[in-house]
């Protein structure tokens, strides 16, 4: 009896063995139509909000040329704030915004993917040419912030920052309230 139970269990090893395989190989044949289905739907249709723009013109015309940068205050007294990231650095250098108020960032580069950080808040995002990133956020409390590029952007990389100076409402309208444009020069 014990050779009979012993002759049956390497037949009974090597069929369960090859229903595992199977059973692997079809979990993974299943991940791999997945992921090729994904990324050709999401090639074909693109996530909405998503914004694009030409990178090759973006300065001449348009949000983004040199005359519509920096901060401007809306008919709802918000702020939009309108950036470009490029090598090695971010137009404007120095924006000013007012605290206690809705502030949305608008940022675009022309030639590589860029990071777009400001320190002490929960502003982070890639910057990738030929699309306008959008970063909605509020500052409660006055002051300066640090915003670096944190995604390498070439050997320049470590020079590419700039700063966010957060006014009083009261002290930002004094300064800059007849102004189309607020800047840190103001």
């Amino acid at each position: 009896m014990a050779d009979a139970a012993e002759d049956l269990l390497p037949g009974v090893t090597a069929g369960s063995e090859g229903r595992w395989a199977r059973i692997v190989a079809v979990i993974v044949a299943l991940v791999v139509a997945v992921m090729i289905y994904s990324g050709l739907h999401w090639t074909a249709v693109a996530p909405s909000k998503v914004e694009t723009i030409d990178a090759s013109t973006l300065h001449l015309s348009g949000e983004f040329m040199e005359a519509n940068l920096g901060t401007s205050i809306q008919p709802d007294r918000s702020a939009v704030v309108r950036m470009i990231a490029q090598q090695y650095a971010f137009v404007p250098r120095c924006i000013v915004v007012p605290a206690d108020t809705p502030v949305t960032f608008r940022v675009t580069s022309p030639d590589v993917v860029h990071g777009f950080l400001i320190v002490g808040t929960n502003v982070n995002t890639m910057v990738v040419p030929g699309y306008v990133a959008e970063v909605r956020t509020r500052f409660d409390r006055t002051g300066e912030h640090v915003m670096p590029c944190h995604e390498y952007c070439s050997v320049g990389h470590e020079g590419m920052w700039a700063h966010v100076k957060v006014l009083d409402r009261l002290e930002f309208e004094r300064v800059h309230g007849n102004q189309g444009r607020a800047s840190c020069a103001g």
